[in-house]
């Protein structure tokens, strides 16, 4: 277990918190350990009906992954980087198979990781605080922790747009995409939550009602028409529907208009070679099983640091700081396709496969 990660049990409730907010709750290997040991023990536990993930801190529910480890890890050719990423996509895989209710607060910041342990949840509840994104291109990885399969079951082509660019979502988009189910301000989700401490409840489904009731009086506070995903729908449907990287940035740069003009900026700052591996990833995720899909990833993430853009990304971002990465190759159209399919060749076969166990039952 690790001090990084807090768990209770109150009332038939099961609480885990994230409590490293020095790192915006960022997950280490041991806190996806301790997070699987609770989450396991508990759906076992005839006096937990439901679990409930916090983050501690006030300024996150959880940034991502450790990606100071990434970067540290794949250097010294650790073995414990490959690690990181089976035991997190498992655990990614027992979320969204929990037999029980499991309710994500997602106040503040929520990203990469932070989503990976959230999307999977029963209720995904977000305030006016939540900063949420899948901005893994913009260091040079691709968005992984299910990523390809949740932004792949996002409305029209929302799921092309957020993955190749990372745009950071607030409440009313989070909501209008499919990736929340509930708004709180979060005054109001710190009430609910201690009323759900106040009382002791028989099923999970007496814990949903609570949570739902909470939200429905709160339900004017933010209106996902209003936002910036439902106002650009139409722009984005008819770019990020183009055959390719190349066609998506090209018709964005010739149209007029603030949004238009800082997407193909964002577009450009990003690793060429994972912007077209991401595409393809998302676009196969359509007609995959989230299991599928995350044995997928994990094929991915052994090559993002075996000859991608993972290290230098990280270190451009996050070791050095000089926001200047070296891409290689530069440019889209020095990506070979080639390339880009080779990240879809699994290196492990059939049972041999780290993720081979994981079951849609």
């Amino acid at each position: 277990m690790t001090d990084f990660v807090t768990t209770e049990v109150v009332g038939g409730i099961g609480y885990l918190t994230l409590n490293r907010p020095q790192a915006l709750n960022a997950l280490s290997l041991d806190m996806i350990r301790a997070i699987t040991h609770a989450l396991t023990a508990w759906a076992e536990a005839p006096g937990v009906v439901a679990v409930v993930v916090a983050g501690a801190g006030g300024k996150a529910f959880c940034a991502g992954g450790d990606i100071r480890f990434f970067h540290q890890a794949a250097l010294a050719k650790d073995p414990l980087l490959d690690q990181f990423f089976a035991e997190e996509y498992a655990l990614n895989h027992q979320i969204h198979r929990y037999g029980k209710p499991y309710i994500a607060l997602m106040d503040g910041v929520v990203m990469g990781g932070g989503m990976g342990i959230s999307q999977g949840a029963r209720r995904r509840i977000v305030t006016e605080r939540t900063r949420m994104a899948m901005p893994e291109t913009n260091i040079g990885l691709f968005p992984d922790v299910g990523g390809g399969w949740f932004l792949a079951r996002t409305p029209g082509h929302l799921g092309e747009y957020l993955g190749l660019t990372g745009t950071v979502l607030g409440a009313a988009d989070a909501l209008y995409a499919g990736l929340a189910d509930l708004y709180l301000p979060s005054n109001a989700m710190a009430e609910a939550l201690a009323a759900l401490r106040g009382r002791s409840f028989a099923s999970g489904e007496e814990v949903l009602a609570l949570l739902d009731a909470a939200a429905a009086a709160h339900r004017a506070g933010v209106a996902p028409e209003q936002g910036m995903l439902a106002r650009e729908r139409p722009a984005i449907d008819g770019f990020f529907a183009q055959p390719d990287v190349e066609s998506i940035l090209a018709a964005v740069s010739d149209a007029a208009g603030d949004w238009a003009a800082q997407t193909a900026a964002a577009l450009r700052s990003r690793s060429p070679l994972m912007l077209k591996v991401t595409l393809e990833q998302v676009r196969r995720a359509r007609d995959m099983s989230l299991e599928n899909e995350l044995r997928m990833e994990l094929d991915m993430m052994h090559y993002v640091f075996r000859g991608g853009d993972g290290i230098e990304g990280i270190r451009a971002l996050a070791v050095d700081k000089d926001h200047r990465p070296r891409w290689q190759p530069a440019r889209l159209d020095e990506v070979a396709r080639e390339r880009v399919l080779s990240f879809f060749d699994s290196p492990w076969r059939g049972a041999q496969h780290p993720l081979a166990g994981l079951s849609a039952g």
